[in-house]
């Protein structure tokens, strides 16, 4: 039991971080009906941004706001950043060529993949970079036999209470309808007064500034990233998306933690060798059952 319930958790903390990147496919999906592919690495970026911000502050933000307070940082200046290198994206990669059709779009996505990819290989080196040690909380905790790292219980937290957060300005406030009608039906949603530019510049700064945060959290529950971190996330996060429904943001946060579990639980108690082959197995599975998710796609209602 104290197995499965550690397996559990980890689960959740990686599931964590495919979640809050599902969110942001799903969020540009839902919008531009676009698989924005250099989502993941923009994950990455921020990750770096983090690592970096720790780097260069780990002497004086630590002294001056402590450990907690350094991270919080490196949190915010990688979500503040990556929000407006999501901007840029969309200014620069997707607008141009907006009326071009979905296949013009798919290409400039996968071109600003590689070019974001190799931009981080060009400025941060090929080889592993390690978030110092000094900046990185190391308590844990302990519940009775179940030992959890402080950084992964409150990487937990946050992302939970982003992800609720999220849910509660797309599901709740008036601004979360404008998006939701958008999403439905662009054309009418404009014709009844909704200004699609605001909505656009919404889902391309929230989503990748979700993406950065997760980079962070991860680089500091695993201590070390690479420049092709965003290829591996990205992928899973991607799976996650049509696992919950792509464009429905509950099916992204459901589809990324359970994601997450399956691919612990499998790690712990048969192989880690293939767990991505289970999974992959499971989403096929779960796919020819119910083909749009296990919440469903959003569409357009026809009357």
């Amino acid at each position: 039991m104290r197995l499965f319930l550690e397996q559990f958790l980890n689960g959740l903390t990686i599931g964590s971080f495919y979640a809050l990147v599902a969110m942001g496919y799903s969020m540009v999906y839902g919008v531009m009906k676009l698989i924005n592919f250099a989502h993941g690495d923009l994950f990455a970026l921020g990750s770096y941004l983090g690592y970096t911000v720790l780097v260069i502050g780990a002497g004086w933000i630590t002294q001056a706001l402590g450990v907690w307070g350094g991270v919080a940082v490196a949190i915010t200046g990688a979500m503040i950043g990556i929000g407006i290198a999501g901007l840029v994206v969309e200014r620069i990669a997707y607008r141009p060529v907006y009326k071009a059709g979905r296949l013009p779009l798919v290409v400039s996505a996968l071109g600003m993949s590689i070019f974001i990819s190799n931009g981080i290989m060009a400025i941060w080196g090929p080889r592993f970079q390690a978030y110092p040690p000094e900046a990185i909380p190391s308590a844990v905790l302990s519940f009775g036999d179940i030992k959890i790292t402080l950084v992964k219980l409150v990487t937990l937290l946050v992302s939970l209470g982003l992800m609720a957060l999220i849910y509660w300005m797309v599901e709740k406030t008036l601004f979360g309808a404008a998006v939701r009608a958008t999403a439905l039906d662009r054309d009418t949603a404009t014709l009844m007064g909704i200004d699609f530019r605001k909505i656009i510049l919404f889902v391309f700064f929230v989503g990748p500034a979700l993406g950065a945060m997760a980079g962070v959290f991860a680089g500091l529950n695993y201590g070390r990233i690479i420049f092709n971190l965003g290829w591996t996330y990205g992928l899973k996060a991607f799976t996650a998306t049509i696992l919950g429904g792509i464009g429905n943001i509950p099916g992204a946060m459901i589809g990324g933690l359970l994601l997450g579990v399956m691919e612990s639980l499998f790690e712990g108690f048969v192989s880690g060798a293939w767990k991505s082959v289970f999974v992959f197995l499971v989403l096929i599975a779960i796919l020819i059952v119910r083909p749009t998710g296990l919440i469903g796609e959003k569409v357009a209602e026809k009357v």
